[in-house]
């Protein structure tokens, strides 16, 4: 396991700490920007890159934060209180090919095809079986997370859901089949289909599962706390559920967007040119982009706070031992 250390970079309404990986220089080395929420130190502002590849992905929860490094490394910091930051040591030495985070839990998908859980432990406060992978699922080829449930899926087309049911999130539709993503919100959950079309099941109290009539040519899906929204193949976006607190409809004249992610009450867009454009609920400052925020190749967002991976090719790398939490 690499482990990091924490350095304070600034302390205001977005807070945030910087972590550098130890080594020589590394070539095109990554750095994490984040904002919104201050609460248990899960904001960073450099994070950085194990390998010569640096950080391959990255995942939001609702008050800590997960990042997979290019040689399969699965980093984790902020609220620890139910064992979401306390990684597998198991993990560790069979390397990961993708992450997602819950609320309180993770998930990680091993480069075997296995799902790894981690957060609550069964019998433990906010345990609702959301760390409880099924047996039998056999090999699995994406993994998503809802707030507090699962989501995972197969070669073939075909969606495993585990976790707390109270709305009928994890009661995958039967007739489902031909998904290529997944996605999981508060209380319900989404899937892309081969054929550009997305379906959806559990709350539909803010009319989150209502799927727009004649939605089609669908390249992406993010599922907010109770909001959605697609990306299409032209790319422009498209939203559908609570309207109450601004995180949909989308900002008028929205295009050339490759990539989206949705926080609890929040939304982001991820431009072509590496630009972000953020809208919503932004008590946290969760919606404020950092002035000149450039050369973005990745977004996430969960809960009040979001957080990019920036490519950064002049940033170097220093030797600074230990991970926080």
């Amino acid at each position: 396991m690499k482990r990091l250390s924490l350095a304070t970079a600034g302390l205001s309404s977005t807070f945030s700490l910087a972590l550098l990986v130890s080594g020589g220089p590394v070539a095109g080395a990554n750095r994490i920007t984040a904002w919104g929420d201050i609460n248990y130190d899960l904001m960073v502002n450099s994070a950085p890159a194990s390998g010569p590849g640096g950080v391959l992905q990255i995942s939001s929860g609702d008050y800590h934060s997960v990042a997979l490094s290019s040689d399969g490394d699965v980093l984790a910091w902020g609220d620890n209180r139910f064992g979401q930051t306390s990684i597998p040591d198991f993990l560790q030495r069979s390397g990961a090919a993708q992450i997602a985070a819950g609320n309180i839990h993770n998930l990680a998908l091993t480069q075997y095809g296995t799902v790894v859980s981690w957060g609550p432990a069964p019998g433990e406060p906010n345990d609702y079986g959301q760390c409880s992978v099924p047996a039998g699922m056999g090999r699995i080829t994406a993994i998503a997370a809802g707030a507090v449930h699962s989501l995972a899926l197969t070669p073939d087309g075909k969606v495993w859901a585990w976790g707390l049911n109270m709305n009928g999130q994890c009661d995958v539709p039967p007739a489902l089949n031909n998904v290529i993503a997944i996605a999981g919100g508060m209380y319900h959950s989404l899937a892309l289909k081969a054929d550009g079309t997305v379906s959806a099941w559990g709350d539909n109290r803010q009319g989150q599962t209502t799927v727009p009539a004649g939605l089609t040519n669908v390249v992406a899906i993010a599922a907010g706390g109770f909001h959605n929204v697609a990306l299409l193949q032209n790319g422009t976006v498209v939203t559908w559920g609570t309207y109450g607190l601004a995180q949909s409809p989308q900002p008028a004249g929205l295009s050339n967007v490759v990539a989206i992610a949705t926080g609890d009450f929040h939304t982001l867009a991820l431009k072509r040119d590496g630009r972000v454009v953020a809208w919503g609920f932004n008590t946290a400052g969760q919606c404020s982009v950092p002035a000149g925020l450039a050369n973005v190749v990745a977004i996430a967002a969960r809960g009040n706070h979001s957080m990019v991976l920036v490519q950064d090719e002049t940033l170097p790398s220093r030797g600074l031992p230990g991970w926080g939490k």
